[in-house]
């Protein structure tokens, strides 16, 4: 599973507020409650007010805690965090068995709120997804989806372990390489750190990230693999829970094998959706008349790239799995992302040119040795996953496994199938078999989970907010295309805004309308009789 796909809206940083006229100047001219000087647009000119939390992790030594602040300057890198951010290093034990032993750098950056003190909640602390995304270079990316929130929160994300700038899992030819050259390049290079990476690990350093940030309890955005984060924090911590929104949820109660069942049926039916649309409103659509067709023309132009590797631009060839992977990445952007496939399968099939098709796609290269996209780290991602799952089948089940997923999708099937071998050589046994969530006494966790999402399938949001507990899983459906509701669906960003605002949670089965709803809609029209 991975995470959403960035919105590529960018935009130019606040700066550092100006100094403030010494108030003694003010008094003496009589004019009170005035400034001589403002930050600048959008920057409240009032002083800021640092936080104090008073609930340290337990059983840290208090160099780690009370002994330790966050020094925040200006950030380096990316480029994009030069003007309107802070960023800061956190010390954290590498092992938390042994709180004293060796301590590892976990990397921050922060978006200063731009509303008063009087107003400011605290930190929001956001997860992009992954495992694998660097909240670092994330959020100068995505910052423009959350900043209504800016007047409330600071804007807080990080470097999770095996990621950027925090204790970087290497995984390829060298120990500078980032690519991933299989399990026996990770343990060379990074044996000693691989069975610190996991999410249990990362959730413990979010509990000493919030007391470090000055916040009694955590208040979080997770998306996509996010939500896995903040709901085995929210078990390990739930009197430490603040305003948690699990977005694009997954299902913690599917092993690793169970997702990807899961999973590429979810793509297979987003595909067959797709190809229903194509069929009706685009001219000449390159799937054919329906799903039916649109399976066989995808069979024979997989079969066609086995033979021969298409172009896909930069050096680069698109095979039969690139092929797959190319295009659930187009539909992850739900019905934005239809027109753009349809021309890209398009000028695949008539013209051998896989660049369309593999413009902005995540997995085109091909597979592990595939360029990574900017901030994403695919060694990471293995080693979180397998840091995760105690899952390490034998060869009876892996056969029956593949052969399960491959019967699952007739498009997708034999390109998820490869990932029952994910962690079969892993040096280094996993947790647990399954996600470990229950957080009864939390507060009220906001679970959002879109019907057509094709990566973190819908029933997904359904299991988590009841393993979750009574009481504190409370879901949010929204009939939505796509990878992600929020900021894309207006009725969810409201709802999720009012409860980060607010702390309170929207009515138990509230439905949020959207893609899926307006296609629904307009069928029934078009299938009503007209009556002269």
């Amino acid at each position: 599973m991975s995470g959403a796909h960035p919105i590529q809206s960018h935009r130019p940083g606040l700066s550092v507020g100006a100094r403030i006229i010494a108030g003694v100047v003010l008094a003496a001219i009589g004019a009170v409650g005035a400034w001589l000087q403002h930050d600048a647009p959008g920057r409240s000119a009032e002083p800021r007010t640092e936080f104090t939390a008073n609930n340290p992790p337990a059983s840290l030594p208090t160099a780690l805690t009370t002994g330790q602040h966050l020094h925040w300057s200006s950030c380096t890198s990316p480029p994009t965090a030069r003007t309107g951010y802070d960023c800061a290093t956190m010390k954290a034990p590498l092992d938390y068995r042994k709180p004293d032993g060796r301590t590892i750098d976990v990397a921050l950056i922060r978006r200063k709120a731009t509303g008063p003190n009087a107003r400011r909640i605290g930190s929001l602390v956001l997860n992009f997804g992954g495992p694998g995304m660097s909240g670092v270079s994330g959020l100068p990316d995505l910052v423009n989806q959350y900043e209504p929130l800016l007047d409330r929160y600071d804007l807080v994300s990080f470097d999770p372990r095996g990621v950027g700038a925090t204790i970087p899992v290497r995984c390829g030819k060298t120990a500078e390489d980032t690519g991933y050259d299989g399990a026996e390049a990770c343990a060379e290079h990074s044996g000693a750190l691989l069975p610190y990476v996991g999410t249990s690990h990362t959730a413990r350093d979010l509990d000493l990230m919030r007391y470090l940030l000055g916040d009694e309890r955590l208040h979080y955005f997770g998306v996509s693999y996010g939500t896995a984060l903040g709901a085995v924090y929210a078990h390990l911590y739930p009197s430490h829970v603040g305003r948690l929104v699990l977005e694009a949820s997954v299902d913690p109660t599917e092993d690793l094998d169970e997702k990807q069942v899961s999973q590429v049926k979810a793509v297979q039916a987003a595909f067959d959706r797709f190809a229903a649309h194509c069929a009706t409103r685009i001219r000449h659509c390159p799937t054919g008349d329906g799903p039916e067709e649109a399976a066989r023309r995808m069979a024979r132009l997989a079969d066609r790239l086995k033979k021969k590797p298409a172009p896909a631009g930069a050096g680069r060839n698109l095979d039969a799995d690139d092929l797959a992977y190319a295009v659930s990445d187009h539909l992850r952007d739900g019905t934005d992302g239809w027109t753009p496939l349809a021309k890209a399968l398009t000028a695949l099939i008539d013209h051998n040119d896989g660049r369309p098709l593999s413009k902005g796609a995540d997995t085109i290269g091909s597979a592990d040795h595939a360029e990574a996209p900017r901030g994403y780290s695919r060694a990471a991602q293995r080693a979180i996953t397998c840091a995760d799952s105690s899952l390490r089948p034998g060869f009876e089940r892996l056969d029956r496994d593949e052969a399960r997923i491959k019967a699952a999708s007739p498009v997708f099937g034999a390109a998820w199938s490869t990932g029952v071998y994910r962690c079969y050589e892993w040096p280094f046994g996993g947790e647990r078999p399954t996600l470990q969530v229950n957080a009864d006494g939390a507060a009220p966790v906001l679970v959002v989970g879109g019907t057509g999402d094709p990566i973190t399938p819908y029933p997904g949001a359904r299991h988590m907010a009841r393993a979750l507990g009574d009481g504190v899983g409370v879901l949010l459906t929204a009939e939505e295309e796509g990878h992600g509701t929020y900021p894309q669906n207006r009725c969810v960003t409201e709802t999720v805004d009012h409860y980060l605002r607010t702390g309170r949670t929207p009515a138990p089965g509230t439905v949020c309308r959207g893609s899926m709803s307006l296609r629904l809609v307009r069928i029934s029209h078009a299938r009503t009789p007209r009556s002269d």
